[in-house]
C-alpha cells in the first residue's frame, strides 16, 4: 500500500521519490516521504529538520535557480502536494562530476512526487497551473545574505522551458548571474565543501 518508487537523478547525490496515491470519492491520500523508502536509497534517513516553508505560485512563475551559500549550505526535501510545476535542478557543485548538468522532473499534486536535493544543488521550478504550491524540507533556517541565485534563462544551460508561456520572476532572479559569471566571480560552492557539510548534518 505505501510503496515508493525511487529513481537515481543524472545529478550526483539527488533522488526522486514516487509514493504511492491512494483515491477515491473524497479525494486522496499520499506520503511524499517515508524513512524506509529514504533511507534504503541513501544509507541514512532524512537530515533533522530545521525548516519546513512554502510558497502558492501563479502560473507562469519562475522562481530560481537558488541555492545556499556553503557553507553553511542548505539540503532540501523538495515536493508539489497542490497544482503543477516544473522542477529543475542544476548540479552547481565546482569539481563535482556532473557539474552544470540540470534535472527536470514534473511534480503535482496528482502524483505527489518529491525530490532530495544535495547541499550545493540549485533549485528551480515553473509553476504551470494557478495557485501551485510548492513545499520545502530544509535542513537548514533560511538567512537572507547566505541565499544565492544562478540565472534560469542562461543559455548556457539551456533549460527547457515551455513555449508560447509568459514568465514571471522576481527582480532578483532577473539579476541573478549566469552559471559563468557566478563561477567566476567565486559564488559557486566547492564539491568537496558541500559533501563534508551534507555528512555532518547527521549527528
Amino acid at each position: 500500500m505505501n510503496a515508493v518508487q525511487v529513481h537515481k537523478l543524472g545529478i550526483e547525490g539527488a533522488y526522486e521519490f514516487t509514493p504511492s496515491v491512494h483515491r477515491d470519492d473524497r479525494g486522496l491520500f499520499s506520503s511524499p516521504y517515508q524513512e524506509t523508502a529514504f533511507t534504503e536509497a541513501l544509507g541514512r534517513p532524512l537530515f533533522p529538520v530545521k525548516d519546513i516553508s512554502h510558497n502558492l505560485s501563479a502560473r507562469g512563475v519562475l522562481r530560481g535557480i537558488h541555492y545556499t551559500a556553503t557553507p553553511p549550505g542548505r539540503a532540501k526535501y523538495v515536493y508539489c502536494p497542490y497544482g503543477r510545476v516544473q522542477d529543475f535542478l542544476v548540479d552547481l557543485r565546482v569539481g563535482s562530476p556532473t557539474f552544470g548538468r540540470w534535472e527536470a522532473t514534473r511534480l503535482g499534486g496528482d502524483d505527489c512526487r518529491a525530490l532530495y536535493i544535495p547541499v550545493g544543488v540549485g533549485h528551480a521550478f515553473l509553476s504551470l497551473r494557478d495557485d501551485s504550491m510548492v513545499v520545502y524540507v530544509m535542513s537548514e533556517g533560511y538567512v537572507p545574505e547566505n541565499e544565492l541565485a544562478v540565472s534560469p534563462l542562461d543559455p548556457e544551460l539551456g533549460l527547457p522551458l515551455p513555449a508560447g508561456l509568459r514568465v514571471r520572476q522576481s527582480q532578483r532572479d532577473l539579476d541573478a548571474p549566469t552559471l559563468a559569471e557566478a563561477r567566476e566571480r567565486g559564488l559557486l560552492p566547492a564539491y568537496e565543501v558541500c559533501r563534508e557539510v551534507e555528512a555532518q548534518l547527521w549527528p
